[in-house]
């Protein structure tokens, strides 16, 4: 009998021990991934290559761009530290030339680069030169060809401590349907006013509050993730005003997937007026506020 009665209350304690696992450390542990995630994206923003050491971005006109401090430059960077003239870009309609004017060091993967081609209209990769703190490399934005220039040492890397966020909820984890795409593109508009077309496998059907709603999706050549680019009832007051990204994982074979609004991120624009960002299309504006993920930055 005291056997029987000792195995109940050993029964007994270990699915008490089981439930409050399951009450407290679930959601302590979904909370700990979301504090990592935020980690994680502070860093990969202040690293070399995000978004908040941007400091200047300059237009190409054909031909020859002399850039330095002096007012008498094509392209300008008015800091007191910078030479008058560090160097010129030669823009030609295959390439861009860069010249490093005599009397200065300009690298490249710490070896001096003095002239040689940094970019080819037909491609997307640039070379990326650096003069002491200062990083630069060519982008393209249809026809627009342009220096994104960077300083490693940029105040705003020490005045960024943290991002903002809506409290983290499961609440905001839903299940969503892929809705595979009849059309292989859509065309998306960035702040400057271009509009491009991006590869669009399909859409997202998911339920807040027994209402359904649909997001587009684009493939940005990630193996195992798609991006989407929404805005909401908060942009403008809570969240930036021209929207926010999430990216979600591919479909199963089922066509079930996951979006997770508290990893809803700022975009670069958000961080450097020197960036240039997709807007939200009509379409992927939904008319509620989701009041999860990243926060309006001050």
């Amino acid at each position: 009998m005291n056997r029987l009665i000792l195995s109940f209350c050993m029964i007994a304690f270990f699915l008490d021990l089981f439930s409050g696992a399951t009450a407290q450390v679930a959601p302590r542990n979904y909370k700990e991934e979301i504090a990592a995630w935020d980690k994680e994206r502070l860093a990969s923003l202040k690293s070399a290559t995000g978004w908040v050491n941007l400091v200047g971005l300059f237009w190409l006109k054909p031909g020859e761009n002399s850039f330095g401090s002096d007012p008498a430059n094509a392209l300008v960077y008015a800091r007191p530290e910078f030479p008058a003239r560090l160097g010129r870009f030669i823009l030609t309609e295959k390439e861009v030339i860069w010249k490093t004017e005599l009397g200065h060091a300009v690298l490249e993967k710490n070896k001096p680069f003095e002239q040689g081609t940094i970019f080819y209209l037909d491609s997307l990769r640039s070379l990326s030169l650096g003069y002491k703190t200062f990083r630069w490399s060519i982008i393209k934005r249809e026809h627009l060809i342009g220096v994104r220039f960077r300083d490693l040492a940029s105040p705003a890397l020490d005045a960024l401590k943290k991002i903002d966020r809506f409290p983290v909820s499961r609440t905001w984890v839903l299940e969503a349907e892929f809705i595979p795409s009849l059309v292989p593109s859509i065309t998306t508009t960035n702040i400057l006013g271009q509009s491009y077309q991006q590869p669009h496998p399909g859409k997202i059907r998911f339920t807040i509050e027994g209402k359904t709603y649909q997001l587009d999706v684009v493939d940005e050549g990630e193996p195992d993730e798609y991006h989407i680019v929404f805005g909401d009832a908060t942009n403008g007051d809570e969240t930036y005003e021209s929207g926010r990204f999430i990216d979600i994982p591919k479909p199963d074979a089922n066509g079930k997937t996951t979006i997770d609004f508290n990893k809803a991120y700022n975009p670069p624009c958000a961080f450097s007026e020197f960036s240039t960002c997709p807007i939200p299309s009509k379409a992927n504006t939904l008319s509620i506020s989701i009041l999860a993920g990243e926060k309006k930055v001050h």
